[in-house]
């Protein structure tokens, strides 16, 4: 049967067909509720990512509209064209569809065909032919205990342990939880503790290989140096001694290998499809970023390898790195560098959370590995290799066919310091842009570097151009000029390798620089890969770090915060260096110095009404932290401030509160640069607004250059320059940024149980989570990781059929204690007002009203106001 679905592309809203099309969608979608009862929401807001009950859905398409992205309702039962129609929707369940789920699971991840066995060596070592896996498609079917009919030995352990990693349950807690089960119930199967049962499902784990490394980085003792006894660099040995007397390797790098757990992707019958939809199901509008494949990069790479790109299965690779301290707010100094790779075939609501990563690396600490991590990259880089140039024969569970796979990494995603590690750029100096390459502008100020210049970004003719209010100088020279892969290349041919290791380089003597003197520390590993030096581009610029660093520039020079504002005394210095703003120059008076008043700083008075307004602001429901608890109002101070604390600072928070204290001409630069982040993170990009944006950031940071003293002007306020082009390229932000790895690493924390060897328990740790969310798209009606239940549970009233207007049929709930207030008469009209023209039924009325003020009043043009003074008493009347 034929959906209509003509009545999504009408925009107006209150259209009676859009309505009853909704109200339709609704209704049909009740017949694919999960075991919450509730269906993805195709609103403009939720694009699938959320679920509602379908009443809900039906206010939230009819309020935000129908997202026009979403053109097949594979969610709500349309099937894709070309694909079987008879496939098991993932809401239904059977009578017995925990067991069924169980069975899907061992048929995907141990294939009984040998059509679908690959014969390369890479491949899933566990086949049927091993005595773990038949012991697993035995337990399948033997129930729990004698007479069970509810779960199987299997099923349940795979729920129990599912219920451990969701609600992060310990090892002693599990310990216990066994042993009682094991006294309440004699005959029952299960293992004696949770060790036993996670050796019993290792078995549906991929595992991981440790490979012992240098004490100094210098190499890994892998392939041919696997049997040394001593580093071939450095000659360190390869052991040390414990406490009883027994050799143990200094170093151990925990490599995951990606092969395998790509081919389990395409294995799965829950994520196979998702692996093609970048190329077979995603919305293509030009001119419009959605996604990393709406970018110019990855249209440029196509292009350039057709033959990869023809099959939209192979895959496409984000990595991204970062060092963490496993032991979290502890004074104990320690860094481990996870690296994580990012399958970009997915859709961006799955790609980019954490049950989608691959951790692939497990870089040991306690130091950071700096510019030696192509050391420990090593595996991955030689792994990518064989991915790219021959490929790996896979599965297909979509199309039930194989294939070839291939794989390349496309680009990196770290912050500043690590962007330099991988690169081998160095993010520090007077060169440290990337983008600006050996043409960067900086200049020597008495606190540090300056990057000012951003003049140079202006058309030749601007007026701004000769000003001397900006450094004394005019300004006469071009942008930077692109620097491209093959121009890299040519730089780093002159580069002297010095490849001695830490030991050498930490002897306590300086290394002579190379004459002539380069930015580059060393040519990257990655350019071993044929492709990377035909990437547009290659290392992101973070995002997330460049707008914490500007709001915490903005924000501790507004509140002259100690130690963070960037207008101290040597700031005044550097002014009447450059001979600029005199009336901000240092007075001596009465044998003192003395720093005048600045307009962009507040006064003592002015910073304690901005912290009020900071501890008095309420957010919706998960939008933001508690501010309230990082400021402290008395002393006009706010500290501790997070990344996404700055996020929302930044864009919604310091354009209102700088209003009362600021003149316009501050005030206005501070608001355009919000609005630039705020455009700049959004989930839907249009190449034309961002071209824009690329002309007004250099506009915005030349005023604020005009404004705040040179020390403002560090390289990560200077980077905001290049973010609209790098969107341009790599697409939207949410795909190229930290925030979800941040919030990977923090799972990753948690998994430390041991102290003493953290590195272990986060492999340990991570292999039985992987598993078991590998195996949570086959739990029905279980929560689980995959399908986690609202964080709050407000009541829901939308089913409440006494409420008859549509515009108190909402789910949320009040703040704090009840109040009964007295409106004033001014700001009851306005409520009255808000109520009424937000309500679906009063629209008809609202048309009506309004044709009689049209036909009673021929010579007006404007209604609006009118229709709201005389529409409440003339609606009471009807």
């Amino acid at each position: 049967m034929t959906l209509d679905k003509s009545w999504t592309k009408i925009t107006n809203k209150i259209d009676p067909t859009f309505i009853k099309g909704a109200m339709d969608f609704a209704d049909r979608g009740k017949t694919y509720v999960d075991s919450d009862g509730r269906i993805h929401c195709p609103c403009r807001k939720c694009v699938n990512a959320r679920r509602h009950v379908p009443s809900v859905v039906s206010t939230h398409i009819i309020h935000n509209g129908f997202s026009p992205s979403y053109n097949v309702w594979i969610y709500h039962g349309e099937h894709l064209p070309g694909y079987e129609t008879d496939e098991t929707n993932e809401f239904e369940e059977s009578e017995n569809g925990s067991n069924d789920g169980v069975h899907e699971l061992l048929d995907d991840a141990f294939p009984q065909s040998v059509e679908t066995e690959s014969k390369n060596s890479m491949d899933n070592p566990h086949q049927r032919n091993n005595p773990n896996v038949d012991k697993l498609f035995v337990d399948m079917e033997k129930p729990l205990y004698p007479g069970c009919e509810e779960f199987s030995v299997l099923g349940f352990l795979l729920e129990l342990m599912n219920v451990k990693v969701t609600c992060k349950m310990t090892n002693v807690s599990m310990d216990m939880i066994l042993n009682l089960f094991s006294r309440a119930f004699k005959d029952a199967n299960l293992p004696k503790n949770h060790y036993e049962a996670k050796k019993y499902l290792r078995t549906l784990g991929l595992g991981y290989e440790s490979i012992h490394a240098c004490k100094h980085d210098c190499a890994l003792f892998w392939k041919e140096n696997a049997e040394l006894q001593n580093c071939p660099v450095c000659s360190t040995s390869r052991y040390e001694e414990n406490s009883k007397g027994k050799k143990k390797p200094v170093k151990v790098l925990r490599y995951f290998p990606i092969t395998s757990r790509l081919k389990r992707l395409y294995a799965s019958r829950h994520t196979a499809r998702e692996m093609s939809w970048h190329g077979r199901h995603r919305t293509k509008e030009d001119g419009v970023l959605r996604h990393p494949a709406d970018g110019k990069a990855w249209k440029h790479f196509d292009a350039m390898f057709p033959e990869f790109a023809n099959d939209p299965r192979n895959v496409r690779l984000g990595l991204a790195s970062d060092g963490f301290n496993p032991f979290g707010a502890m004074s104990l100094s320690y860094s481990m560098w996870p690296v994580v790779l990012i399958p970009y075939n997915m859709p961006p609501w799955k790609s980019m959370v954490d049950a989608s990563f691959l951790l692939t690396l497990l870089i040991p600490g306690k130091n950071s590995p700096g510019n030696k991590i192509d050391v420990f990259l090593r595996p991955l880089v030689d792994e990518l290799k064989l991915l790219w140039d021959e490929g790996v024969e896979t599965y297909d569970c979509d199309s039930k066919q194989r294939f070839n796979m291939r794989a390349a990494l496309l680009w990196t995603i770290n912050d500043f310091p690590a962007y330099g590690y991988l690169s081998g750029w160095k993010t520090s100096g007077y060169k440290a842009c990337p983008i600006c390459n050996e043409d960067s502008s900086s200049v020597r100020i008495r606190d540090g570097i300056s990057y000012v210049g951003h003049r140079r970004f202006l058309e030749p003719n601007d007026s701004w151009r000769n000003a001397r209010d900006f450094n004394g100088k005019r300004e006469s020279r071009d942008a930077p000029k692109h620097v491209d892969g093959d121009d890299c290349l040519r730089q780093l041919e002159s580069l002297t390798i010095h490849d001695q290791g830490k030991k050498h380089s930490h002897d306590g003597k300086k290394r002579k620089l190379d004459a002539p003197s380069t930015n580059w520390s060393k040519k990257s590993i990655f350019f071993e890969l044929p492709y990377w030096h035909k990437l547009l581009i290659r290392h992101n610029i973070d995002v997330m770090h460049v707008e914490k660093n500007v709001c915490e520039n903005v924000l501790g020079t507004l509140l002259n915060i100690e130690g963070k504002t960037r207008d101290n005394e040597k700031a005044r210095l550097d002014l009447q260096d450059w001979n600029i703003r005199k009336e901000l120059h240092l007075v001596h008076k009465n044998g003192r110095w003395f720093k005048p008043h600045a307009l962009y700083v507040l006064t003592r008075e002015e910073r304690k009404q901005f912290c009020n307004l900071l501890k008095s602001v309420r957010f919706p429901n998960g939008y933001a932290g508690n501010l309230a608890k990082n400021v402290i109002a008395e002393q006009g101070k706010v500290y501790g401030l997070k990344s996404h604390d700055c996020h929302v600072l930044i864009q919604r928070i310091i354009p209102i509160a700088i209003r009362p204290f600021m003149t316009k001409k501050i005030r206005d630069a501070l608001v355009e640069l919000s609005h630039f982040f705020k455009k700049l993170t959004e989930g839907t990009l249009y190449v034309t607004e961002l071209e824009a944006m690329q002309k007004k950031i250099v506009v915005i940071l030349c005023k604020l250059e005009r404004i705040f003293p040179p020390s403002f002007f560090t390289v990560m306020v200077h980077l905001c320059v290049h973010l609209p082009e790098e969107a341009i390229l790599g697409g939207p932000v949410q795909s190229r940024w930290m925030y979800p790895i941040e919030r990977f690493l923090g799972h990753l924390k948690r998994f430390v149980r041991n102290r003493a060897k953290p590195e272990g328990s986060i492999a340990e740790g991570y292999v039985v989570k992987e598993a078991i969310t590998f195996c949570s798209h086959y739990l029905r009606g279980v929560e689980s990781k995959l399908d986690k239940r609202e964080r709050t549970n407000d009541k829901n009233s939308s089913d409440d059929q006494s409420i008859m207007l549509d515009v108190f049929r909402v789910n949320g709930r009040g703040i704090g204690k009840k109040e009964v207030r007295i409106l004033p008469s001014d700001l009851m009209k306005k409520a009255i007002w808000f109520i009424i023209n937000n309500c679906q039924e009063a629209q008809p009325y609202l048309e009506e009203h309004l044709q009689l003020l049209k036909n009673k009043h021929p010579g007006s043009s404007d209604f609006s106001e009118m229709q709201r003074s005389t529409f409440p008493a003339w609606f009471a009347t009807r």
